[in-house]
């Protein structure tokens, strides 16, 4: 059962391409917004689409790869756990962010 903790599979379209940056100890970080469509009808019997926003990042290798294999537009399904941090803007404002830490990945379509 212990696979099972704070494991997160989301299927979505990338928002935009994958930014990739590197840090001084050679370490990869990819950060891309991920767009997930929920579809149900309301009262009136119409369809609806509900879309959700989703941060997504990966370090090292498979930091690497996504951005080699990803595109603005292509849709992909992720595996990674999620995770919460808090920062200071340049303001002195306290943020508050939702990430999938992505542990793995397989393109289903382009754009």
């Amino acid at each position: 059962m212990n696979t099972l903790r704070n494991q997160v599979q989301l299927i979505g379209h990338l928002g935009q391409t994958p930014e990739l940056k590197s840090f001084d100890n050679g370490v990869a970080l990819m950060k891309a917004p991920l767009a997930t469509n929920d579809y149900y009808k309301n009262n009136k019997g119409e369809k609806m689409q509900d879309t959700q926003w989703h941060n997504i990042i990966a370090w090292g290798k498979t930091a690497e790869y996504f951005k080699q294999a990803m595109d603005k537009g292509d849709e992909v399904a992720v595996k990674g756990k999620l995770v919460h941090r808090k920062y200071e803007d340049a303001q002195g404002n306290t943020r508050y962010v939702s990430e999938v830490v992505v542990s793995e990945f397989m393109k289903l379509g382009s754009k």
